[in-house]
């Protein structure tokens, strides 16, 4: 199945998501890349059965312009209500300001998180999206989102235990105060198309963990109506 991979923003190098999708394609998947969104063009997405979004509202690492107008915002909807599948990981879910039609799209809030940490990650339902995954445990940024979708099916729970250290934003201490849990993955439709969102993946160790992999997997071919 051919995909087009969307990365790269100040946060979130693009070569994490292009270096862990490697070993997809030896399971059928071929990506196109785009890492600086000024290459960006809405009518390719038609091309595609099936989009991996991991990039925030910045054109690339090294602009940190926005690029999801409302054109743009559009278009990504138009294609999931006509049947395109959308997997949203990680950066993807930051949303910036007056981006509300991709946050619907989407189908929750970004809130922030801790300091990296050890999160473990857990199924919570039988689902294709979940079918030979299990709990797993990673270094990774333990994302706390609000689900604003009333029709989000949670499929994935994550934990993380308490800190006991600041966080390196002065301006925002991110630190855990307490044992989190918060959602990890769900989906959702949007008219005849398809939307899974995955919290986990701002390390390399993430990505390439075969659980997650096989999470991405499923991701893909679920939303792809496979």
């Amino acid at each position: 199945m051919r995909v087009l991979l969307i990365c790269d923003d100040y946060w979130h190098p693009g070569q994490i998501a292009i270096d862990g999708i490697e070993p997809l394609k030896k399971r059928g998947f071929q990506f196109d890349v785009i890492s600086n969104a000024k290459e960006f063009s809405s009518s390719a997405l038609t091309q595609y059965p099936a989009i991996l979004l991991c990039k925030s509202d910045e054109i690339s690492q090294t602009d940190k312009e926005p690029w999801r107008t409302k054109e743009i915002q559009d278009a990504f909807a138009g294609f999931v209500e006509n049947g395109g599948g959308l997997v949203a990981v990680h950066s993807a879910i930051v949303a910036s300001k007056e981006k509300a039609a991709f946050d619907q799209l989407i189908g929750c809030r970004f809130i922030g998180h801790p300091n990296a940490c050890p999160v473990t990650v857990s199924p919570v339902k039988n689902h294709p999206v979940t079918e030979g995954a299990c709990m797993f445990r990673e270094t990774d940024e333990h994302y706390r989102i609000e689900i604003t979708a009333e029709d989000a099916d949670v499929l994935l729970a994550s934990y993380s235990p308490p800190q006991g250290e600041e966080s390196k934003y002065e301006e925002d201490p991110y630190h855990n105060t307490e044992a989190s849990i918060y959602a990890a993955g769900f989906v959702r439709t949007q008219g005849k198309g398809r939307v899974c969102v995955l919290t986990p993946g701002h390390n390399l160790s993430v990505w390439l963990n075969p659980l997650f992999q096989k999470l991405l997997e499923n991701a893909l071919n679920w939303t792809a109506g496979k």
